[in-house]
């Protein structure tokens, strides 16, 4: 795994996210140690209930947050700058979040976040602040040295976040400084405990800052203004029962299915028509895909390839990275893998790598196809 250096400050500004834990915190620390002006910015990305302060307290984004960004500002002589995002992060984030739910696919809301709030909403305060550049604590590193620049995995296997970065473009990364990429978690603790960071055995946060403890059908369900109601199939086109709406279900669900028990073998959530409302449910082998369609897709050298690519294709965030073939078409791209994948889920994201590059990405779609359990419902098998 190669180490990305970062460029001397020799006084330049930059503006770094602060969500007041250790990662941020570190990043702001080694920038100021570099002779960068570090301006510190912590975003209200939105406004818990009272009976809720204690919950959120365990997530990112809190009261707690804010102050814990601000003391590490104080300790290394950096202004700090609390910004209200609540509409932004309302409107990118929080709705996306529910109308993705509401049509049956399975959202990844960080990767919104990162987007839309993250670096471009961070990009036009840095440039009302006269800011050079742009910091965040994500693991993963940006490599400027090349034309184009080059976006790589973090160093740390199990921490490494370049999967949430895939959105980028060249115009972000030439202003996007990661400091804690080229790092192992331990070293990063070590280093706020060497400069005094009150931070520096803070425990992490959890992904989904606004439902910290998981939830997520509690959060959608009053939120969706039309749930879109229907039927549960079993794979051979039996009508098991009646559901109340396609949010409650995800790709891959065998839990919370509503099923009696029995001695059959365990069912899983196959397919999800949200035109229709039907759920298919099959085996395990039902889950099994060796293709997928990828919308928006995003290549980071801004430069749509000419020919398919062999390369790693990762689905979900802690799936293994698996040996594919990406054809990139006029909608998005086709990645069709080696072997079959489990659980392939629309809404999600796909990313392809070349080694330790990240070559872009995009939002996996699956191909539109009549199933057997769709034919026999409907008559026509």
């Amino acid at each position: 795994m190669s180490f990305v250096q970062i460029p001397p400050g020799n006084g330049r500004r930059v503006v770094v996210a602060m969500s007041g834990g250790v990662d941020s915190s570190v990043a702001a620390l080694q920038l100021q140690q570099a002779g960068y002006e570090v301006i510190g910015v912590t975003m209200r990305l939105f406004n818990a209930p009272t009976n809720e302060a204690a919950r959120l307290n365990r997530s990112c984004c809190s009261l707690e947050d804010v102050a814990d960004a601000r003391a590490v500002c104080r300790v290394i002589g950096a202004r700090h700058y609390f910004l209200n995002f609540e509409r932004e992060f309302k409107k990118h984030v929080i709705d996306y979040f529910v109308d993705e739910y509401s049509k049956g696919r399975t959202p990844y809301p960080c990767l919104a976040c990162n987007d839309r709030l993250k670096f471009d909403f961070l990009l036009e305060r840095a440039a009302v602040l006269d800011a050079d550049l742009i910091a965040t604590g994500h693991y993963a590193q940006v490599d400027t040295t090349t034309h184009p620049h080059r976006l790589l995995r973090g160093v740390d296997s199990g921490k490494d976040q370049s999967y949430v970065l895939y959105t980028l473009a060249q115009k972000q990364l030439d202003k996007l400084l990661l400091p804690v990429g080229g790092f192992q978690k331990s070293e990063i603790r070590q280093i706020a405990r060497d400069g005094g960071l009150p931070v520096a055995d803070k425990p992490d946060s959890q992904d989904i800052c606004f439902i910290p403890d998981g939830e997520y059908r509690d959060f959608v369900t009053p939120r969706i203004a039309e749930p879109r109601p229907g039927l549960l199939v079993g794979p051979d086109g039996e009508m098991l029962r009646k559901h109340d709406g396609i949010h409650n279900f995800t790709i891959g669900q065998r839990k919370g299915l509503g099923l009696p028990g029995g001695g059959g073998k365990p069912l899983f959530v196959s397919e999800i028509d949200a035109e229709s409302g039907t759920v298919w449910l099959g085996p395990a082998a039902s889950l099994l895909r060796t293709e997928l369609v990828a919308s928006n897709v995003n290549w980071i050298d801004g430069a749509t390839p000419t020919s398919p690519i062999r390369g790693l294709a990762r689905i979900r965030y802690k799936a293994p990275d698996v040996p594919a073939t990406i054809t990139p078409t006029e909608l998005g791209a086709t990645v069709v893998f080696d072997a079959p994948q489990r659980a392939v889920t629309p809404g999600q994201a796909v990313v392809f790598f070349d080694g330790d590059r990240v070559l872009g990405g995009g939002t996996i779609e699956l191909p539109a196809r009549r199933s057997q359990a769709e034919a026999t419902v409907s008559g026509t098998a």
